[in-house]
């Protein structure tokens, strides 16, 4: 029998399904796949995804944790950094950052202080 790992699919914590879709889906450019609620006025647990990101946001109560921090590889990170400040969000502006081990990287901070971090490999070197 042969195993095999597939995605991954972090769970963050949410508190405002409308602060979370301005910011999943306005400004990080995710859309929802789907969503579920044991009844009308549950707490929401939803997934969004961008490409092969997928993300699931909770209103759960002990599912996920605020302030958590999630590392997402890619490439193209420059290209999503002019993206996302081309939106001209105005809770995030976010910068690059050239790290010492070899990556690129843009982080932002969701509106529940979880923290994302794209990075991409690069050449120590690269400015």
């Amino acid at each position: 029998m042969s195993m095999e790992f597939q995605k991954t699919a972090p769970v963050l914590r949410i508190y405002s399904l409308d602060k979370a879709r301005e910011f999943y889906l306005d400004f990080l450019g995710c859309k929802v796949d789907w969503e579920h609620r044991f009844a009308p006025d549950a707490p929401i647990y939803l997934q969004v995804s961008r490409g092969n990101l997928s993300l699931h946001l909770s209103e759960h109560h002990g599912d996920g944790t605020p302030g958590s921090h999630v590392y997402i590889y890619m490439t193209g990170v420059r290209a999503l950094h002019q993206e996302l400040n081309g939106k001209n969000y105005r809770h995030n502006r976010p910068g690059l950052q050239q790290q010492d081990w070899g990556m690129l990287e843009l982080a932002v901070v969701d509106p529940f202080n979880n923290r994302i971090v794209f990075g991409e490999p690069t050449d120590k070197t690269e400015s």
